[in-house]
């Protein structure tokens, strides 16, 4: 299957992440996300780590007000493509936006309670192949 690199939104921000693009709704959030310039995107495989998903990915926003757009944008584009209506939580405040895509997770944070979860860490993602 090809292989292609993922670079971060904002530039030296995250190393780049190589991503297998042959699972669609994968490939759907990467470029929803990219469209509506999300930032420092990471997507962790999730394989042997967790049976919740298939991919967790995660990205930043500039304001609560772009990680609403991008989690009520990411939804509609889910639904539109034939993948179901995706459980949005979070989203009234809007500090941390999760999107449960079936087999792949979205976290969407504002950068600072980014930085404070740490999800990045807690799931092991160890540079640009994003496995521990």
């Amino acid at each position: 299957m090809p292989q292609a690199q993922i670079q971060p939104a904002q530039t030296g921000a995250t190393p780049p992440t190589t991503i297998d693009h042959g699972d669609p709704v994968l490939a759907l959030v990467l470029q929803s996300l990219d469209d509506d310039q999300a930032q420092e995107l990471v997507t962790i495989d999730l394989d042997g780590k967790s049976s919740i998903g298939d991919y967790m990915v995660i990205a930043s926003g500039r304001s609560t007000r772009q990680v609403a757009a991008m989690a009520q944008k990411l939804g509609e584009r889910l639904k539109q493509a034939g993948f179901g209506n995706p459980r949005i939580e979070g989203l009234p405040a809007a500090d941390w936006v999760l999107v449960d895509a079936g087999g792949v997770i979205v976290h969407l944070f504002r950068p600072e309670v980014r930085t404070f979860y740490n999800l990045e860490r807690m799931w092991g993602f160890d540079g640009p192949s994003g496995a521990a």
